[in-house]
């Protein structure tokens, strides 16, 4: 039996190393004085005007919060901000899941971070529409970028907002541009919902698309093809690189269909491998000419006030439907008309007109 007590010692709870307890205080201390610190507005406005990333980090979160205090402070950050933005070059990209966007992303980041450019990457991932949860995994994908001094990957969950853009993306630019970012990244989710959003916040819209998965004419649709300013079809190494070439033709053929656009731009479509880093710097290239030359024609700055009008739109548009919802007497009718709707005793359009007559 005591051989048996014996062997069982090994499965028995051992003490672990105990923490000193001064460097354990201690360390509580800064960290307790450091977030009461940068708890304040002007403290973390101040940080993000230094170029702290840590400090832009939290200024973020305290504005895709939706606690009215947290709210508040990010008004007040947001509007010290201001003068600061603007002073960068904004780049939307986007595709079907399965194209390569992190990869390329990645591949094109660090191609902007060799030329000495200060790049804020906003990768939006996909929430689950029944639990509300996102992975929001693009660090890891990135993981070489992610290792740059002057490289800033914040992912956002998407939530119910249109075309998978995080509902606060503008504010985070803002504060981004403030920070010191020369080069806005955004990177949607890509399933298939309307791309306008991203698109009314960027000043150059990139279209990633595959080659051989049957959706080079899936592709070629009015509304995408108008606002892309450059299709690059990516993938293009291996036995891809065939149907790449083939793709890019189809593609180029389709973008003559379409009138010159007001910018004076005309659209090109370039093969990429963004596993093998090729065609990357002919990506930038384009970007390039087409700020130089939007820049030039003027169209770059009418863009910009398009943007900040669209802005204006879309956050009328959101605060009335929080107040909308917000509302005491809409909460107690909004119960009463869905149970009227399950009962079938009134419609979807009769319960609708009653709540917004209130």
């Amino acid at each position: 039996m005591a051989k048996a007590d014996k062997h069982m010692g090994s499965l028995e709870e051992k003490k672990g190393i105990l923490q000193p307890g001064s460097l354990s205080q201690s360390a509580a201390e800064k960290l307790k004085k450091e977030r009461k610190k940068t708890s304040n507005a002007q403290d973390l406005i101040s940080s993000i005007l230094a170029n702290s990333t840590p400090h832009l980090s939290r200024a973020i979160t305290l504005i895709e919060s939706t606690a009215p205090k947290h709210q508040q402070q990010a008004k007040e950050i947001i509007e010290a901000c201001l003068p600061y933005a603007n002073d960068s070059i904004r780049i939307g990209i986007t595709g079907v899941p399965g194209v390569g966007k992190s990869t390329f992303i990645e591949s094109f980041g660090m191609q902007l971070a060799d030329l000495g450019k200060r790049v804020a990457i906003l990768a939006v991932d996909p929430s689950s529409s029944l639990s509300k949860g996102s992975i929001l995994g693009d660090k890891t994908r990135m993981e070489e970028l992610v290792k740059r001094p002057f490289v800033f990957i914040r992912p956002s969950a998407s939530g119910d907002s249109l075309g998978g853009v995080a509902r606060k993306t503008r504010e985070t630019i803002i504060l981004c541009e403030a920070a010191g970012y020369d080069h806005i990244i955004i990177e949607t989710v890509g399933v298939g919902q309307s791309e306008t959003a991203v698109h009314s916040m960027t000043d150059f819209f990139l279209l990633l698309k595959l080659a051989g998965a049957g959706d080079e004419l899936q592709g070629i649709k009015r509304g995408i093809m108008e606002m892309a300013d450059v299709i690059v079809i990516n993938k293009a190494d291996g036995e891809n690189q065939k149907a790449a070439r083939l793709a890019k033709t189809e593609f180029n053929r389709a973008l003559h269909l379409y009138p010159t656009k007001d910018s004076g731009w005309s659209p090109k479509t370039v093969t990429a491998s963004a596993l093998q880093n090729e065609g990357i710097r002919e990506v930038w290239k384009l970007i390039s000419d087409y700020i130089s030359k939007t820049s030039e024609n003027g169209y770059f700055q009418k863009k910009r006030k398009e943007q900040d009008k669209f802005w204006l739109l879309q956050t009328i548009e959101a605060r009335l439907k929080s107040d909308f919802y917000k509302n005491s007497s809409i909460k107690k009718e909004l119960k009463k008309q869905l149970t009227l709707l399950e009962d079938n005793k009134t419609t979807p359009f009769e319960a609708a007109n009653y709540l917004l007559s209130l």
